[in-house]
């Protein structure tokens, strides 16, 4: 009986050394596993980011391909002789502009503020300078105007500074 402990003794610390490598592989197997899941996770949202990236960059694009065509009816519609600005024709045409701009509303884009305001190079493109008795830079006229969705600008708005 004596020789059946023994063994059994013997077997013990085999079994245990045998339990604790199992242990060991089961944790880094479930370490590795944690990584991948944050690999996937991680890769997910960037695929997320790309493609949101993505749609505004060909949005944008889009957009400044339409732009000429409102430049141009609003060009129309300043030069409108005093007796035709009651004609159906022009009133069409501004329901044209105003359609444009609601639409362009509703994805998101903004006309970037122009006249008046300080002149902000992110979004004001200066095609000439009047000097005045101040330092400080503000937008005059504008030529052109210049539209954004968000941070993102579509074009920016060309414009005469003045100092104030």
């Amino acid at each position: 009986m004596e020789d059946t402990v023994d063994s059994h003794k013997k077997k013990q610390p085999a079994h245990d050394k045998q339990h604790e490598a199992l242990e060991q592989q089961v944790a880094e197997l479930t370490e590795a596993l944690q990584r991948e899941r944050a690999d996937a996770v991680n890769l997910r949202r960037r695929h997320d980011e790309d493609m949101a990236g993505l749609k505004l960059h060909i949005r944008s694009n889009v957009i400044r391909d339409l732009l000429p065509v409102i430049d141009n009816f609003e060009r129309a519609l300043k030069h409108v002789p005093d007796e035709l600005k009651d004609n159906d024709y022009v009133k069409g045409v501004q329901g044209v502009v105003k359609q444009f701009e609601k639409t362009l509303a509703e994805l998101g884009v903004e006309r970037i503020k122009t006249v008046g305001e300080i002149f902000d190079p992110r979004y004001h493109e200066a095609i000439s300078m009047e000097e005045g008795e101040g330092t400080e830079e503000v937008v005059s006229e504008e030529l052109q105007a210049g539209y954004h969705i968000g941070d993102s600008v579509i074009r920016h708005a060309m414009v005469r500074v003045a100092t104030r």
